[in-house]
């Protein structure tokens, strides 16, 4: 199975001549203000602070607009300590079912987002939602939320994007870069890990390709 997965993401990679998926996009100066007060033993869902990095918005299956698509909003940033993180979220619902299911949407700012599964805090399971926020003036504005399995959602604080800017190459695992604090279970770790690798792998190849070529 792992095999299948590393194979049909270095065969998309090599097809489109990049990333396999989320292929186009727009990027954004971002910092998330958190607002602190969880109780979820991890200082980073607890504690208030903030952190700056950048984020990229795209549609996941690449589908031509005005069709609907998976969107994803993936938010990277580094912490005092020069460690790497990545958050990645897909357009789902922000219920205590749905928070758990991929929706399609044309707009990436109307709708909720999700990381569909849970990351693991400690002995606890714990899955972050993003919802959009109304705007008066400057960028998009998105309201985090982190929820244990069935449980309400607590705010965890306020994303905050700048200008929109040209997409750029940039990539984002959340397997090699997880959440302070948080590790993603096992199963869905290693699922992400075999396509990121084979995403990686069909890059360099299709890059190979076109030197040669």
């Amino acid at each position: 199975m792992t095999w299948g997965v590393d194979g049909v993401f270095g065969g998309l990679a090599r097809l489109r001549g990049g990333k396999p998926i989320h292929t186009t996009g727009r990027v954004y100066e971002a910092r998330l203000i958190r607002r602190g007060g969880g109780r979820w033993g991890v200082p980073w869902l607890d504690e208030p602070g903030e952190d700056t990095g950048v984020v990229r918005v795209s549609r996941g299956a690449g589908l031509p607009r005005p069709l609907p698509d998976v969107l994803g909003l993936a938010f990277g940033f580094t912490t005092p300590d020069g460690a790497r993180h990545d958050l990645l979220l897909s357009t789902g619902g922000t219920g205590r079912v749905t928070r758990h299911l991929l929706t399609v949407r044309r707009d990436p700012f109307r709708g909720g987002y999700t990381t569909v599964f849970p990351y693991r805090a400690g002995r606890r399971r714990v899955t972050i939602t993003a919802r959009p926020r109304p705007v008066r003036r400057g960028g998009p504005l998105l309201l985090l939320s982190a929820a244990g399995p069935g449980g309400r959602a607590c705010e965890l604080g306020l994303l905050v994007l700048g200008a929109p800017g040209p997409d750029e190459p940039i990539t984002f695992d959340p397997v090699l870069h997880p959440l302070p604090g948080l590790v993603l279970p096992g199963p869905i770790a290693a699922l992400r890990a075999d396509a990121y690798r084979g995403a990686r792998a069909g890059r360099r190849s299709g890059a190979r390709l076109t030197a040669v070529s």
